[in-house]
């Protein structure tokens, strides 16, 4: 089957497996707080000497809406809330603190939002200035931060720097006028070679830029166009995302309709030429969706096979804890997830009350466990071994699947491995599904969507 029939086949709703199971899947609503800070706290003594842990900031503030975003954000230019949820962040830390018992060993940090950078440098010095006095930091920590272009200043990226963190990501999406105007992201490409300038002169060790195919109006020239500006800054890494148009969860993508979106072989065309303009500069293929230099120690943690993936996406570090703070934060302890409530002040008025603001969550029965383990392995080295475990988890219709996905080429099948081959890369997320039993035990509306398309 060719290519371009399989892209029309395959392009259908699928989970990205940033966990697993994934969160539509979860059980049960607001777990048992007791419950939950047990699960935290016997894998904390588990693994924080050996492997230490990591923590999510969402900092959910933005001062104009860019339409295309389907993250959770609070639009608002009133930068008196800062100080605020930073004290309320601050005293969800201190719970976590006691549920720990001892100095928690970080190893990894990732402020997401929202845009982080709508906070001021001297909010980010007070925030892990009381974050640094209670926890030790490990050797060779990754700590990132999400920041916009426009909004980024050498204060900002100054302040970050003094507090240890090492890499930084920003938002480029295109650099076409037309797209920016559309999504409502107007950013020079000025603005981003000033940031990137800046973050590597202060001795930022990687550089990341998110750009997005699929948008409203993109077509092959401004693809080439986006790709050839990348060109001229050389970013560390790039993540290479596919545009989710799901308006039924985010209304600004109603700003523009699926009328203005490239068709789904058109989309997939938009892909394979960034990709191959990105391959011919050097960037090394890494997992979904993600590129980097041979430099980055993404690609050396591919190359060793030790590449890691969460909730904030590829990882080079194995830490099996990640605490999740802020409004709709989601945290990670490995046999059990949790998030917190969505709604700013709602989050507030929690953590004010009660010392936390978990309202739904998930604790892993056995099966999930395999399964976890085995998209987990599928999803960042492109290759599975066929335990036991594994093959149990599997009824009819997976094996038939993959049977029908040999045939087309998608994956070779051996009778203790399975593998992705080179045609069978952009479908990694409907590999995936096959190993989902949620999923397949659940049926799903399609006049009701849950996920975004995966090619």
């Amino acid at each position: 089957m060719q290519k371009e029939s399989l892209i029309k086949k395959y392009n259908v709703p699928a989970p990205r497996y940033t966990s697993y199971p994934t969160v539509p899947f979860w059980d049960g609503d607001q777990p048992e707080k007791a419950e939950w800070f047990k699960a935290v706290k016997d894998t904390f003594d588990r693994t924080n000497r050996d492997k230490g842990i990591s923590l999510y900031f969402h900092m959910p503030f933005c001062e104009s809406l860019c339409t295309y975003c389907g993250c959770n954000k609070r639009i608002t230019k009133n930068h008196s809330v800062e100080e605020r949820y930073v004290a309320v962040v601050l005293k969800e830390w201190e719970t976590y603190l006691k549920v720990l018992g001892e100095r928690p060993l970080i190893q990894e940090i990732h402020i997401g939002g929202g845009t982080p950078t709508f906070f001021s440098p001297e909010n980010y010095r007070w925030m892990f200035g009381e974050i640094s006095k209670s926890a030790d930091y490990g050797e060779g920590h990754d700590f990132s931060f999400e920041g916009h272009p426009n909004n980024t200043t050498e204060a900002h990226l100054e302040a970050f720097r003094e507090l240890g963190f090492n890499r930084v990501s920003y938002g480029v999406q295109d650099f076409d006028l037309k797209v920016q105007q559309t999504i409502n992201r107007i950013q020079p490409y000025k603005n981003v070679k000033i940031v990137t300038d800046a973050s590597r002169k202060l001795g930022y060790e990687s550089v990341n830029f998110d750009l997005v195919y699929g948008l409203p109006f993109q077509t092959l020239d401004v693809i080439r166009h986006t790709i050839n500006k990348v060109a001229e800054l050389m970013p560390d890494r790039i993540a290479f995302y596919s545009y989710a148009h799901v308006p039924w969860v985010s209304p600004g993508q109603r700003a523009y309709t699926e009328a203005d979106l490239p068709s789904d072989s058109y989309k997939r065309e938009l892909y394979e030429l960034g990709k191959s303009m990105l391959l011919e500069l050097g960037y090394k293929d890494i997992g979904m969706d993600h590129f980097a230099l041979e430099h980055d120690d993404l690609y050396k943690a591919f190359k060793e096979e030790r590449l890691h993936r969460n909730f904030m996406g590829y990882t080079t570090n194995q830490t099996e804890l990640m605490i999740g703070m802020g409004c709709s934060s989601i945290s990670d302890a490995k046999t059990a997830f949790a998030q917190n409530i969505k709604k700013v002040e709602d989050y507030e008025k929690a953590v004010n009350e009660t010392d936390w603001a978990v309202y739904r969550g998930h604790f892993l029965s056995k099966e999930d466990s395999v399964i976890r383990e085995a998209i987990l392995e599928l999803i960042c080295h492109n290759t599975l071994a066929l335990t036991p475990e594994i093959k149990e988890t599997l009824d009819k219709a997976a094996w038939d699947q993959l049977e029908v996905f040999k045939k087309e080429g998608i994956i070779t099948l051996e009778p203790e491995r399975v593998s992705l081959t080179e045609l069978g890369l952009p479908f990694i997320r409907n590999v995936c599904t096959v190993f989902d039993a949620r999923l397949r035990r659940k049926k799903i509306s399609e006049d009701k969507p849950i996920f975004s398309k995966s090619i």
